[in-house]
């Protein structure tokens, strides 16, 4: 009876237990839609060492009208700034932030560790 109830509980947890179509994964997000068709959005990454973006700074490029998502992963505590879009927020030391959000604005923008005055990431949003 116990190995019944295994599989079982294995069964739900490997297919995740209800009819929902969507499910995420970490660094991208995979739906489905009622066609069965799969569509994948890939955050991009930029990694901060020693308050420096690793590899120079990173250039995000999408077209207007796409999905920016980016992920920063710090060693060091600041405020991320995407600027032009005015977003910002607190990354932890050690820790990660991500960002979603509309291109909706065409240009090229700076993304930085605010208190630092560290330039990250160029974001380039094209028509």
């Amino acid at each position: 009876m116990a190995a019944i109830a295994a599989v079982v509980v294995l069964f739900i947890v490997f297919t995740g237990g209800d009819d929902n179509n969507d499910s995420t994964t970490t660094g991208a997000q995979t739906t489905q839609t009622p066609t069965q068709e799969l569509k994948v959005a890939v955050y991009k990454q930029v990694v901060v060492r020693d308050g420096k973006p690793v590899g120079g700074v990173k250039r995000l490029e999408y077209n207007n009208g796409d999905q920016v998502k980016f992920i920063v992963t710090s060693d060091v505590a600041d405020e991320i700034h995407v600027h032009g879009y005015d977003l910002m927020k607190d990354v932890p030391a050690g820790g990660s932030v991500r960002f979603s959000f509309p291109a909706k604005i065409e240009g090229v923008f700076e993304v930085e560790l605010e208190g630092r005055k560290e330039q990250i990431a160029e974001l380039r949003v094209s028509p």
